[in-house]
């Protein structure tokens, strides 16, 4: 089963994404700062980086990052094994996040018992 023709999506949201540049191009170009400053130190890889990228879209539910990311991944030369091991540290800090904000609720039910 497929959720989503991605390479139809992301061609899309890039065309979209250049509309808004076009209303609002500081935000575009500073995003593209952003995004081009990590390969500019090089201290990772670029397959590394897209891990990274991809495990945090994952985390962030963008799917255009997701879209993105995944072809990068791919093209740098990442393994459906590599991509599945970084989507099960995404999984493990999803996990981590809601264990932690789970005390926090626990905390302000307490207080609010008070």
């Amino acid at each position: 089963m497929k959720f989503l023709d991605w390479k139809t999506y992301r061609s899309s949201l890039m065309g979209r994404i250049s509309e808004f540049g076009k209303l609002s191009p500081d935000s575009v170009n500073g995003y593209l700062t952003t995004v081009g400053a990590g390969a500019k130190t090089a201290h990772l890889d670029e397959k590394t980086r897209q891990l990274i990228s991809l495990a945090v879209a994952v985390t962030t539910r963008c799917d255009g990052c997701i879209s993105d990311h995944s072809q990068l991944a791919v093209d740098a030369g990442a393994t459906k094994e590599e991509i599945a091991e970084a989507l099960g540290v995404a999984i493990a800090m999803n996990a981590g996040a809601a264990l932690v904000y789970s005390v926090r609720a626990m905390d302000a039910i307490e207080q609010a018992q008070k």
